[in-house]
This record gives structure tokens, C-alpha cells and sequence, in this order.
């Protein structure tokens, strides 16, 4: 028997049901397929990201990978017919869209007499398997974590990859490069420097993570010039590694070490691959998130059109140095440091008062980990719109911020070498540093470093009375 195996966001050959079941029944036909007709592309450093994996994936499938671009509906029912195809099998997928578009398929398939198995590969717990005990979702965090996840069980434990492989070699398709998934300008480069896509690159990296960050994390994850994040979340999207295989790395290392799951770093970081699974249930169940306020509240809320506010703050030239820290990090390298995202998160949407949507357009095309769940669920979260959100007087300082997670200007300082001479205890306010100082440090505000944009007090106090107003309107 030839089973198709769907790739999709699953590049990975370890802790792969899809691709386990197939290869217990026979012969295996992998195949993946560029949807262009989602309507929600990837972003331009995702793409860059895929083209990467996929070579990775095809070396790892023995250049068998048939790679198509289309529309799955048809070319699905094509290959199926063309291989005399009796099983198709994928691992499931949760955005709304690809539901929809899933099951589309499989019926199709099930009326052509095509036998399909779909398995949840890339989640500990599915968003059908967590409800409150009157049957509906959650929406608040911590519950449906505490709740609801961790009583339902322990997360599948993960498969390791099949022992035999019998691929079969199709005619045609593309290659990896024949999807135009590079750049057509070369800006990639030094972007690329900073990762390693891949099921190998994402292994090397939670071996990285288990040897010393992971029992330091509660503390030190907050802290944007210390390496102490995993940063496997562009491996976990691109489905280079399963969660499942992270949390029980986790539990073997813990057991090595003889430390508790429920110890505060450990806890901490567990509950971090939580909220993904948070995103993607909330996705799952509502989906108009996407593009609507979670909160129908903020649906009145006064947003302003500043366009010359949202390119200073797109290009890291706001004039806050860690908020032009985090989005330069984000340009050059296709992330950011976790607390930097919630500081420049907070200024767009309440220091200038611009839509969240913005905001999470703009990450959708810069961050190699763009998650569509991820993403808009927290940038809901950040503007107040969303579900367990912020209250949206909680509006972060960039100064104090700073002042706080990176004391000695470290993180600033690497993103924002013009100010790599201004003291610590002034380079989170430059425009409070003297003219001597400033001239001292070679710095020129509104020349070299742009002076603030907005006034931090000011500003505040503009969002605030816009929240009291939108109140007011209910």
C-alpha cells in the first residue's frame, strides 16, 4: 500500500505520527504543497525560514519530497489519482482557515474512497480536549492551564522516527528553490547568521537550552542581554520539533538532575509552552480574533492615524532606546527578546495609540517565529483587547522598564551602537543626559539618535482618558 503523507507544519522526521502511521503501512509518498490560496501569506522572513527547512526536510526524505504549489484541493485528488493512492494521511492543523479547508479534503477524499487519518502532532493537549465543566472554552489563561491541561493528563509521549522508510520517488514538481521563497533582494544574510533551521539545528538548540538557561529561566528570562530563552519558538511553529518532545526533555533532564517539575524555573517554562497552547485554543474556538477585538469592547476604542509614529517606531527611531533595541533586534534578526515584544507592544498601542493590528502586521512579516495564534493572541493581550488580557491601564514605562531588565544598557547598547559610550544610568533617558555628556558620548540627538517621539507622562495620560472615553461609550 502507497500512503500519501501530507507535510505541512511538521518538517521533522522524530515524533511524527503522520508519518510513523505511513510508514507502517508501506510505501511512503511525502509531499508538500505552498498553499497560495490561504489568504493570510506567510511574512517575508517566515518564507525566508520555510526555504531552509524544506531543504532540510527533502535531505532528510532522501530528496523524495514532492513539492508542488497550488491549491491542495486539487492537486491532492491529482497525485492521489496519478500514484493510485489508497491512504492519505496529514497532521492536524488548527488555524480557521485550514480546518475548514481540511475537511473540505478529506470528504473529498472519503467519497473517492481514499481512506484518511489525521494526528495531532504539534500540540500537548488538542483545543477539542479542553473544556470548563459546563462544556465551554476557557478564556482566561491560568485556569485552562492549572485546570484544565494539567488535569486532563500528560501530553502524549513522543514517537521516536520510523526505523524503515521506504519513500517512493514521484515524477516532477519543483524544487525548493522553484517556490520563490527567497528574497529577490539580498537582506537575508545576516538574518540567517543567527539560526539553524531544521530538525538538527532545533534539537542542537534545546540541547543548548537544557544545559544551563532552563534553571535559571524564572529569573533571567526577563533579561534581554542574557542569552536564558530557549528560542525555539520558529522551530516549534515550523513543526522542526514537537513540544512533546520539549516537555519531556525536560521531565528527563529534571529527573537527571533531581529537580521538580513544580520548581519555580521549571514550572515557569512549562507554562510558557501553556500559552502557545493558549493561543492556539483561543484561535481554534474564536476564530474571528484574527481581525477582530477578542473584548467587543475595544471595538469603540478612539485609535489614531499617525503613519510618520508608525514607521519611527517600525525602524527602531522612536527616541526610547529599548523599544529601538527590540524592533532593530527584530529587523536584523527575525526576533525578539520575549519581555522587549510586551514593551514595544504596550508603546505602539497606548504611548501612540495605534491599532494592535499594526502592530501584529508588522511581526507577521519581520518575525521568523509568526505564528498566526501566537501572534494576534498576543497582541490582544498587550493592547487590552484580548482574553486574559492586560488591563489596559497597565501601560509599561520604557525608561523604568529598561532601567529594570537591562541595568548596565547592555541589550541597548548592542542594537543601539551609537549609544555605547552614554552611561547606564542614563541610557534608557538620553534626553536627560547635558549637552556635554551627549557631545562626550558622540551622540547628536535628532541627528544620530532621534529625540523622543512622544512624551512618555503625555502620553499615558492620552491612553488613559481614551480607555475612560471608551467606557463611557458602552
Amino acid at each position: 500500500m502507497t500512503t500519501l503523507y501530507w507535510l505541512r507544519n511538521d518538517l521533522r522526521l522524530s515524533d511524527n505520527p503522520a508519518l510513523s502511521y505511513a510508514a507502517e503501512q508501506g510505501t511512503v509518498l511525502p509531499v508538500y504543497i505552498l498553499d497560495k490560496r490561504i489568504s493570510r501569506q506567510m511574512g517575508a522572513a517566515s518564507l525566508r525560514w520555510l526555504h531552509d527547512s524544506l531543504e532540510s526536510i527533502n535531505k532528510d526524505l532522501q530528496g523524495k519530497l514532492l513539492i508542488l504549489a497550488g491549491d491542495p484541493q486539487t492537486l491532492i485528488p491529482d497525485v492521489v489519482h496519478q500514484y493510485d493512492i489508497e491512504n492519505v494521511v496529514w497532521n492536524r492543523l488548527y488555524e480557521p482557515e485550514t480546518v475548514a479547508r481540511d475537511s473540505d479534503i478529506k470528504k473529498q477524499l472519503l467519497e473517492q474512497g481514499v481512506q484518511v487519518r489525521s494526528f495531532n502532532a504539534n500540540h500537548l493537549w488538542q483545543p477539542t480536549e479542553i473544556a470548563k465543566k459546563d462544556g465551554t472554552p476557557y478564556k482566561v489563561f491560568t485556569p485552562y492551564y492549572r485546570k484544565g491541561c494539567l488535569v486532563a493528563g500528560q501530553p502524549r509521549f513522543p514517537l521516536a522516527k520510523p526505523e524503515v522508510l521506504k519513500l517512493l520517488q514521484a515524477d516532477g514538481g519543483l524544487s525548493v528553490s522553484e517556490l520563490n521563497l527567497l528574497p529577490a533582494v539580498n537582506w537575508d544574510e545576516k538574518m540567517m547568521s543567527y539560526w539553524h533551521p531544521g530538525e538538527a539545528g532545533a534539537k542542537e538548540l534545546l540541547a543548548d537550552f537544557l544545559a544551563g538557561p532552563l534553571f535559571n529561566y524564572k529569573n533571567e528570562r526577563n533579561l534581554p542581554a542574557v542569552r536564558a530563552t530557549s528560542r525555539l519558538s520558529p522551530h516549534l511553529h515550523f513543526g522542526e520539533l514537537s513540544p512533546n518532545q520539549v516537555w519531556y526533555a525536560i521531565v528527563d533532564k529534571c529527573n537527571i538532575e533531581g529537580v521538580a517539575l513544580d520548581s519555580p524555573d521549571v514550572d515557569c517554562y512549562l507554562s510558557e509552552l501553556g500559552w502557545r497552547e493558549f493561543s492556539a485554543y483561543l484561535l481554534f474556538h474564536f476564530p474571528q480574533m484574527v481581525t477582530q477585538n477578542f473584548n467587543e469592547k475595544f471595538d469603540k476604542f478612539p485609535w489614531r492615524a499617525a503613519p510618520q509614529h508608525l514607521q519611527a517606531w517600525q525602524k527602531g527611531q522612536t527616541g526610547f532606546p529599548i523599544v529601538d533595541a527590540g524592533m532593530r533586534e527584530l529587523w536584523a534578526t527575525g526576533y525578539m527578546h520575549n519581555r522587549v515584544r510586551m514593551i514595544v507592544g504596550s508603546f505602539l498601542v497606548k504611548n501612540l495609540l495605534l491599532d494592535w493590528r499594526q502592530g501584529e502586521a508588522w511581526f507577521w512579516d519581520c518575525l521568523m517565529d509568526a505564528d498566526l495564534a501566537s501572534n494576534v493572541a498576543s497582541w490582544q493581550w498587550v493592547a487590552g483587547s484580548g482574553a486574559d488580557a492586560a488591563p489596559y491601564f497597565r501601560i509599561f514605562n520604557p525608561v523604568t522598564q529598561g532601567e529594570k531588565f537591562d541595568p548596565d544598557g547592555d541589550y541597548v547598547k548592542t542594537w543601539c551602537p551609537e549609544l555605547g559610550k552614554v552611561p547606564p544610568k542614563l541610557v534608557h533617558k538620553i534626553w536627560e543626559a547635558d549637552a556635554n555628556l551627549l557631545s562626550a558620548c558622540g551622540v547628536k540627538l535628532g541627528q544620530n539618535y532621534p529625540n523622543p517621539i512622544v512624551d512618555l507622562k503625555a502620553s499615558r495620560q492620552r491612553a488613559l482618558d481614551a480607555f475612560a472615553d471608551m467606557k463611557e461609550a458602552q
